[in-house]
């Protein structure tokens, strides 16, 4: 309807009331200026009312309903307080599949109706707006004089608590990562621990929109918006929970990572990294250069990034991180957290002009940042950053890949470390057993090549059990198999040349390079994991 045309004419176009009708209802409503004019037409019963709401929803453009006790299928102030529905002139009336229904006299306060809105929202619920008479909604208002006045339904209560319990429980089991995934007929529930996902509930699919609804409040995600969202829920003191949302053919899906705000810094030998003698300033206490921890997601790159920095933070070194985002708090260092505003390049030639000593990069991600990140190596700084890669090695074929010359990569580059996470065997389940010829013949064909062969004499493996502990899995926690490559004079050489990953990695185990496999032989010959657990992660034997 064009806002210039007047509702009672509107009415009487549609043969829904006649002009003297109107005229009639005009003068009512001189003496009752607080109500609108189709609100007096249905008071005077001045037409059928039916007709009357059918007419309105169409003008208006607006659902409508005639709210009697035969559409009130729901107990009102279960969803709202009374003094809420008073205020707003609101009334819920029907609840489905997460999405309530609310009827208003007057949708024209948008104030009123998003108050409404965001109050079932916050509790896990949708709203679906109706139109209806003033008269019928203030008859509603009045019969729940002295019913409940609690906010939330039994049913808010039940997902708001379930979402509470859902995300304490991955705390208190030490999960890193709580996926919550809509399926065809339910919606499952899987928490990562130790690297492996575990499904841990199965949640009926009927509360699906109220879960999702409860997710977005807390994250401050667009409730509206069905597309791929990245939210926080900062509810929880101890923990920064980052949450991202992605559109299935089931409906929207949630991970929720699970960062300690003041994690303990794991020692760097804790990791998995070699006890030996003066490794640290080895291969990490450095300057004018660049180190590289590689690995694919989720292997603790940044975990072994964090120990390396804490070794080396001492009170006479500036130490400036750069991280999207910060997952620890490090007393000490001064830590910068990229933006939409400030992306690692941006924020790393401002970190130049902080005379650091010790620049931490969480990623390289791109050649703007790579090229910055060596310059910086190059002028008598220290710099340790990320990549993606599979090995050692392939830091080298990444770099060069996104445009760095061989040149800044051999004069810059000092260290490039590659790991894989392997799960501990369980210490208060496992059984010691002895290895078997096969398992003896296995390992040493595998180590061969390299020009090992293990002494099995007094060593044990273990058989995982699985125990309250470990929540049965007979693993408990997680170490990293290594590997590192020295950037000697003989790699420089071959790089700075040109030459091609073979010629690399033939020289680099002629320097005493070794790849991630034989650390982790190792680490199952001490009985720290398992043949099993180690083939899962680096494909030992032919399947």
């Amino acid at each position: 309807m064009a806002r210039n045309v007047p509702i009672g004419i509107e009415l009487v176009k549609r043969n829904i009331v006649t002009e003297a009708d109107v005229k009639e209802a005009i003068r009512h409503q001189k003496n009752h200026p607080n109500k609108k004019l189709v609100d007096i037409i249905h008071f005077l019963n001045l037409c059928d009312e039916n007709e009357l709401l059918k007419a309105l929803g169409e003008i208006l453009n607006e659902k409508v309903v005639l709210l009697n006790n035969n559409v009130l299928r729901i107990q009102p102030t279960d969803y709202l307080s009374l003094d809420v529905c008073k205020r707003s002139k609101a009334v819920p009336f029907e609840e489905y599949n997460g999405k309530v229904k609310v009827c208003f006299s007057d949708l024209t306060n948008k104030k009123a109706v998003e108050q409404v809105r965001l109050l079932l929202l916050h509790n896990g619920y949708q709203m679906e707006r109706y139109l209806t008479f003033d008269s019928n909604l203030e008859n509603t208002l009045k019969s729940l004089e002295g019913t409940s006045t609690d906010n939330l339904t039994t049913v808010g209560q039940d997902v708001v608590k379930l979402i509470d319990t859902i995300i304490k429980t991955a705390m208190e089991k030490n999960a890193s990562d709580i996926h919550i995934e809509p399926m065809e007929n339910i919606i499952r529930v899987r928490y990562r621990i130790d690297g492996n996902l575990i499904v841990v509930a199965k949640i009926e699919k009927e509360k699906q929109s109220q879960i999702i609804g409860r997710l977005k409040a807390i994250s401050n995600m667009y409730q509206e918006k069905q597309e791929d969202q990245d939210g926080r829920i900062l509810l929880y003191p101890d923990y920064n929970i980052r949450v991202s949302s992605q559109l299935t053919i089931y409906g929207e899906k949630f991970v929720l990572r699970l960062l300690k705000k003041e994690a303990k810094i794991r020692d760097i030998y804790e990791l998995g990294f070699p006890r030996e003698e003066n490794f640290v300033k080895k291969h990490f206490d450095k300057r004018n250069s660049i180190t590289i921890v590689a690995a694919p997601t989720g292997e603790g790159k940044t975990t072994t990034l964090y120990s390396i920095i804490n070794t080396l933070n001492t009170p006479d070194v500036n130490i400036i991180t750069i991280e999207d985002p910060v997952e620890i708090r490090i007393e000490g260092l001064n830590q910068v957290e990229v933006g939409p505003k400030a992306t690692f390049a941006s924020s790393l030639r401002t970190v130049l002009r902080q005379d650091p000593n010790i620049i931490l990069v969480g990623e390289i991600r791109d050649l703007e940042t790579a090229e910055i990140a060596m310059q910086a190596g190059q002028t008598g700084h220290y710099v340790l950053s990320t990549i993606h890669t599979i090995n050692a090695i392939e830091v080298i074929t990444r770099l060069r890949k996104l445009g760095i010359s061989d040149y800044d990569i051999s004069s810059t580059v000092a260290t490039c470390v590659s790991q894989r996470l392997v799960r501990r065997v369980c210490p208060h389940c496992a059984k010691k057993r002895q290895f078997t010829e096969e398992e003896k013949e296995a390992m040493n064909k595998l180590a061969a090549p390299y020009g090992i062969k293990f002494d099995f004499r007094g060593k044990y493996t273990y058989q995982t059990v699985g125990c309250k502990e470990c929540n049965n899995t007979g693993y408990l926690g997680r170490i990293a198999i290594i590997e590192i490559l020295s950037m000697t004079d003989h790699i420089k050489e071959l790089v700075v040349n040109g030459a091609s990953t073979y010629e690399i990695r033939t020289q680099a185990l002629k320097d005493g390079y070794l790849p991630f496999e034989i650390d982790g032989l190792y680490k199952v010959l001490d009985g720290r994991t398992t043949l099993e657990e180690l083939d899962k992660k680096v494909v030992l034997f032919n399947k």
